[in-house]
């Protein structure tokens, strides 16, 4: 006999505890409530939001849309759900033709967020897939792979089985090894949320070889690209000959041009990118996600689709480059704040990321404090909300992010009291 009454989808029920994020705004709040003298206080390294003004270049094209919405002539209803052609092409010209790699404007779609494309990916993708993850990483590429069932129930640690963890840590310079089994996707993030690590063209030629090789995907979110200050790094996947072939790469406008409550991204989708059917024929991924992305979206508003269209202009470019310097700047202060402590650092050089590792005695294990723990203790003794290092993977215990995005007078001032804290 068939259900009596509507069902859930109980992948939903194998996810662990809260998403990393409201968990730490939960533990925020309740302190904040026990102590409402700190509150003033507190200055927010935690979740990586942008805080500088929206560039003078997006205000005013956004602006000029806006009066344009206001006559008859200029308004605009439902546009492309796969972006305006203007937005397109300005992304295809300017962050690959320009760089000399082969993109096509079709190639590209605009939505509003890479962690929403980056869920959404999952449904043109075969749910027998291996599905391997740096660890730790940002933990939506798990999140949402449990949620589409392709995993197991939770261990103890938090992993889940049937996912292959790809360990990031000191030794490896928080890149991964190649694995020995074969994964059919791949999700690769440089720089690295939340260590701040970038991998090497040859680690990256090394990657799109082992895609080849194996029939794999490579889901490579670029997310923080535009904080790539070192010009032997590569910037896009698609530098590597090659990975049109195997890699589908996530962008976003939310850290380079402060979209994070605009709301923009883009998905690029070579033509040429291929996978299994059940009838034992590669297909290219292109036409599903196209039909996808128009069947499930309805477009980034006109508007906003504007107003990414003038980061590319000069204006826009030279006010990112002035958003990244303010960001980078903060990560170098910051950054030496935490290494004059003793402490090991990684990160911040090529991303607003710096990524602690605590002093021997607070290292998670019965001895010590886990990240949590420590998250806690700086969170009490110094006022500051900085992210736990586990949530992004048990590979994560012991270490913890600072974000570099803030204020420069904030900034400073984390320094000061993360020097003052009794490591």
């Amino acid at each position: 006999m068939g259900p009596t009454m509507a069902t859930l989808n109980s992948n939903y029920l194998k996810l662990k505890a809260g998403y990393l994020f409201p968990e730490i705004a939960r533990r925020v709040k309740a302190f904040n409530e026990a102590n409402p003298e700190a509150s003033a206080r507190m200055i927010r390294c935690g979740i990586g939001d942008v805080t500088e003004p929206l560039p003078l270049a997006v205000r005013e094209a956004m602006h000029a849309a806006i009066n344009e919405m206001g006559t008859r002539e200029g308004f605009h209803g439902y546009g492309p759900e796969q972006g305006y052609e203007f937005l397109r092409t300005a992304i295809a010209t300017n962050d690959y033709r320009n760089r000399g790699l082969d993109v096509a404007d079709d190639e590209i779609f605009v939505s509003d967020g890479s962690k929403c494309d980056g869920g959404a990916i999952l449904d043109i993708l075969g749910d027998d897939n291996t599905i391997a993850v740096m660890d730790p990483v940002y933990p939506v590429y798990v999140d949402t792979n449990v949620m589409a069932g392709h995993t197991g129930d939770a261990n103890e640690d938090g992993s889940y089985e049937g996912i292959l963890y790809l360990e990031c840590n000191e030794e490896n310079g928080f890149v991964p090894a190649l694995p020995e089994e074969k994964a059919d996707i791949v999700y690769l993030c440089f720089p690295n949320n939340p260590t701040g690590a970038v991998a090497s063209r040859v680690q990256l030629e090394a990657w799109v070889a082992y895609a080849r090789k194996h029939g794999s995907i490579l889901l490579y979110d670029a997310a923080y690209e535009a904080y790539i200050s070192d010009p032997s790094v590569p910037r896009s996947i698609y530098e590597i000959p090659g990975a049109r072939e195997c890699a589908i790469e996530f962008r976003s406008f939310s850290k380079n041009g402060g979209f994070t409550g605009t709301r923009c991204a883009f998905t690029v989708v070579p033509k040429t990118v291929t996978a299994l059917s059940a009838d034992g024929v590669r297909r290219p991924i292109h036409p599903l996600w196209h039909r996808r992305f128009t069947t499930k979206f309805n477009g980034v508003s006109y508007v906003t689709q504007q107003g990414a269209a003038a980061l590319y202009t000069d204006q826009g470019k030279a006010e990112v480059a002035s958003l990244v310097e303010h960001y980078m700047g903060n990560a170098k202060i910051l950054r030496e704040a935490a290494a004059s402590c003793g402490l090991k650092v990684y990160g911040g050089e090529n991303a607003p990321y710096i990524w602690v590792k605590g002093p021997p005695a607070v290292q998670g294990g019965p001895e010590g404090l886990t990240s949590w723990q420590i998250f806690d203790r700086v969170l009490q003794e110094a006022n500051i909300v900085v992210t736990p290092g586990s949530g992004f993977g048990r590979a994560g215990e012991g270490y913890f992010r600072i974000s570099a995005f803030n204020s420069r007078e904030k900034a400073i001032e984390a320094a000061t009291r993360i020097k003052a804290m009794r490591w």
